[in-house]
């Protein structure tokens, strides 16, 4: 099984959710805080890897909700730049196995990349289940 660095928001739900999934698939999660990592960007450029600039963001964020940003029109310079200064708009989790990168929880990704359970699994572990006035989801 394999070691995952969980780059999460705390107190997200689905963060939480995936934390378990992953453990019950054997697998040892290290979690740990998105929002006060000290990120650089290259090194969170590598995260996204071939996705397309618009899927790199979080689009529960309250700067995109609000219509402050925009994700499909920032380029991946801006796109990092608008991140580094307020990582809420950091699509996650961001994962890391090894030298392997991962941004967002499509369970069939991880299914294929690092396995999965098949018990407890979830059809919809990206989509925040709570609203935007619900500060402890972590959007805000």
């Amino acid at each position: 099984m394999a070691t995952v660095t969980f780059y999460e928001k705390p107190g997200c739900v689905n963060n939480t959710r995936q934390k378990k999934l992953l453990a019950a698939a054997g697998h040892q999660v290290i979690a740990k805080n998105l929002l006060t990592e000290n990120w650089q960007a290259e090194r969170l450029r590598a995260f996204f890897g071939a996705m397309a600039v618009r899927d790199w963001f979080n689009y529960s964020a309250p700067a995109i909700k609000h219509g402050e940003i925009d994700p499909e029109i920032q380029t991946e310079q801006k796109a990092l730049a608008l991140m580094l200064e307020n990582p809420l708009l950091i699509r996650r989790p961001l994962m890391q196995v090894g030298d392997c990168l991962m941004a967002g929880f499509d369970q069939q990704a991880v299914e294929n990349w690092i396995g999965l359970s098949e018990s407890g699994a979830v059809t919809d572990l990206e989509s925040c289940p709570r609203t935007h006035e619900q500060a402890s989801c972590g959007h805000e």
